[in-house]
Parts: C-alpha cells; structure tokens; sequence
C-alpha cells in the first residue's frame, strides 16, 4: 500500500488534555554504565500533529489544543518539561503538506531562536512570524506575512517562502537573531538540505529546480533542473520529498496523472552530490512506500510500468541506488494487507488487521515463518482529518507506528520504541508521536539520519 506525499495517516484521538498538570512521564535509565545511560521520557499534555524537531537542548512541535487551534510549544530536550507554548496558525499551506512545525535556529553554545507563524498580532494582517529564545520563549522580532508555507532553518538562518498564494511569492533568508532580511530569491522556494554556509532550495515552479545557494548573499553554486534527472514532464503535483546523509541529497518526485490528457507525470528517485549538483543515480519510474525510511536512509519502492501496472517491491540503498533486496510480483499475497517492517528492516511483512499476514525475508527473496514475527505499520488506516478551527479543512496529523504481531494482525501492548527508520534521529535523540498524540523521546545514541518524515 502506498501513501501520498506528505499526507501521514492517523485518525486523531481527542482527548482531554490538563491545561497546567503536571507532566505524564519521566526521565529514566536503563540501570547501565554512565556511558551508555539512556533517557527517556513522555509527555502526554501536547495533541502533536506536525513533526518534532529539535536543537540546543529543546524540542519544539504545533500541538493542537481542544477547540481546535493551535499552538507552538517548546519542551527541555532532556525532560520532556514543557517550558513554553504560544498560539500558532497556518495561512497559505497546502493540506497535502501536513501541519507546519516551527523552526529551531541554533544561534550559539546551547542558544537558539524557535521561529513560529502565530495569529495576526494587528488588524489587517494574516499572520505574524515571531521569532523567541528558544529557553524563555522572550520575543525578539517578529514579520508580518499574507501567505507562508512556514519557517525552515537554513544554515544560521531563517528561511520563508512568503506571499505564497500571490504572485508576488518570494522565498526571505532573514537573520535568527534580528529578523533583518539578507537576501531573497522569487518565487516559491522550499529548504531540502543545508549546513552552516550553503544552503539546497527546490524552487516549485512549471519547471522544478533544485539550486545550492551561498548563504551569505544568495549567489548560485549550481543547479539541477529536475527533469535533467527524471525525465522531461516532472510534476510536483503528486508531491515530493528529500533527505540527506553524507554527501548526497536524494530526491523523491511522486507521480501526477493529468485530468484532462490522462498523462502521467515523470517520477521516481534520484541522487545529487551535494558538493557539486552532479547526479549520482537514478531510479526512474518506481513509487516510494510508506511505511518506510526516508529516500536517503533505507528507502523501499515499487516498480511500474508504462501501463501503469505496479510490480513488487524493493530496498533500496540510499548510496548507490543499487537493489539490496527484492519481493517479486507474484509473492504479494492478494489484497487487503499493509505494509510492516521490523527495526533492522531486514523484512518485509504484509500486516492483515485481526487475521495471519506473511513474511518475507528482503536479502532472499523467500518467505520466512509467520509466527513470532512482528513489524511495524501504521496504528490507523482510516484517517480522518483535523478539525482545526478558521483553516482549510483536510489537513491530517503526522503519523504514528505501532507494532504489530504478524500471525494474528493484532497490536502488541510494548515498551519497545518504534524503528529508527521512522523516527529519525538528531544528536542521540529520537522523538515520535504517538496514536493518542503524546510525544515520546528517548536518547539511546543512534547516530544522525533523517526519519520518514523528516
């Protein structure tokens, strides 16, 4: 089964959250060494609907509230306390993209700015980018904006792609500290990769561009238009996505099939030295999976072929493109199963809810025993959208794991957190939401890598 870009699946349990409890969990160890201590904690007082990200000893998330607003709120990486929340609001962003999170910029030793679009602070305007001490929550500037896709960092800077829903839409590289702008490029932009000087924006346009930007004034480094890649016909109207690892940046454009010419578009993945903007490898014409890691960090992918029928379903390394493990056509078991993996990803299962699945090993090809097999897959099938109060209908929260026992379809009651591939990881730490909307950590060392999301 195959999700749509940017589109996490998890029907929203409503519950009623104390407006100023205490918090649900703890800080733990595991009772080993020093060394490898782990800490963990939950915090069961935030409805998390976007993703998590996190910097300089804090974590920051849009929570959405009982009546259906929403809210940014900042919690201590290490506790889990929640150490501030502020209204927020999203104006001009798209359903298909999901709830914006805020952005973290790291600003110095253990400081940062945590930017947030909050509701209109005068009359006549739309919203208002704030920016505040990651810590205090203190402003420090704030942005008037018509229409935004929401905040990224770039490097030690913030950038937005503002007057999004204008023809006047632009993408601002404004400074973290001051709000002061350093630069601009026209038209819609959107931050797939960047360190402390450059910075990776995909311009979305007719004609999609992916571009290396020196960050301190703009200058061009190199550029890859989109079809140099997949083929003439790219269109990001079936979405996209991008992660990174080492010196690559891979790529992932989903296909669209046109209503009026019943063409479908170019997609499939492909690779770009970040150093250069040379093309590394290229998977053309295959879907990416979900559940499943991101396209740079163990992506899984079906073929299909110019009749649009789909074919089995391969891993991926993320370095070469190269196929580490396949499962042909002819094994996949009827209809009415879920993708499900377990931790290492060294299968693939085909989870049926309340009845036996079945289980293949990825390296071989061959089916292995069912029983005593478990993977990881969607908690809901079913989403339903947010009710968000004053926005467009259709947005969904970000999706939660949950891990199954594949003999019996049947969710397993466990401790066990969900698979890096999903999660993520930044400085030993990986957060995740679960079905009822708390948020989790854990720091347990796993190096750096982009999750499923993220």
């Amino acid at each position: 089964m195959t999700w749509p870009h940017r589109r996490p699946a998890l029907k929203l349990a409503l519950t009623a959250l104390l407006a100023g409890g205490t918090l649900a969990g703890c800080s733990s160890s595991d009772g080993t060494s020093s060394e490898d201590s782990r800490l963990s904690w939950v915090n069961t007082q935030v409805n998390v609907v976007s993703r998590t990200v996190a910097g300089a000893g804090v974590a920051a998330t849009t929570s959405m509230k009982p009546d259906g607003t929403l809210e940014t709120v900042v919690l201590d990486l290490t506790s889990g306390r929640r150490l501030w929340a502020q209204p927020a609001t999203m104006v001009g962003r798209l359903p298909g993209m999901g709830v914006q999170a805020p952005a973290i910029v790291e600003t110095g030793a253990n400081q940062a700015v945590v930017v947030a679009l909050d509701p209109p602070q005068r009359r006549g305007q739309k919203a208002t980018l704030v920016a505040r001490e990651a810590r205090t929550g203190k402003q420090l500037w704030t942005r008037p904006v018509h229409s935004t896709f929401g905040p990224q960092r770039c490097g030690p800077y913030v950038c937005l792609s503002e007057n999004t829903a204008l023809s006047s839409a632009r993408m601002v590289v404004l400074d973290a500290k001051t709000g002061q702008q350093r630069w601009r490029l026209p038209g819609i932009a959107e931050v797939e990769w960047s360190n402390g000087s450059r910075v990776v924006v995909l311009r979305l346009a007719s004609h999609p561009v992916l571009e290396s930007r020196r960050l301190t004034d703009g200058a061009t480094e190199w550029r890859l238009p989109i079809e140099q890649a997949l083929g003439p016909g790219v269109d990001l109207s079936g979405g996209w996505a991008f992660g990174a690892t080492g010196d690559r940046l891979v790529g992932y454009v989903a296909p669209h099939t046109n209503p009026r010419t019943g063409r479908t578009s170019a997609f499939g993945l492909f690779a770009v030295r970040l150093a250069d903007g040379v093309v590394d490898w290229i998977r053309p014409s295959v879907v990416r999976v979900y559940p499943s890691g991101n396209p740079a960090f163990a992506p899984v992918v079906r073929p299909v072929d110019e009749q649009g029928q789909y074919g089995g379903f391969a891993r991926l390394d993320a370095q070469t493109g190269r196929v580490l493990g396949q499962i042909t056509p002819g094994q996949i078991p009827g209809t009415g199963w879920w993708l499900a993996f377990p931790p290492t990803m060294d299968k693939l299962g085909f989870l049926k809810r309340n009845a036996p699945g079945s289980v293949f090993d990825l390296a071989t090809g061959e089916p292995t025993p069912v029983k005593g097999a478990t993977g990881w897959s969607f908690c809901v099938t079913d989403p339903e959208p947010l009710p968000l109060k004053g926005i467009t209908p259709g947005f969904y929260s970000i999706a939660a794991l949950c891990e199954f026992d594949l003999a019996t379809g049947k969710k397993i009651s466990s401790s066990n957190p969900p698979p890096s591939w999903f999660t993520g990881s930044f400085g030993g730490w990986r957060l995740w939401r679960d079905e009822k909307g708390a948020l989790h950590a854990i720091k347990d060392g796993t190096p750096t890598a982009p999750g499923m999301y993220s």
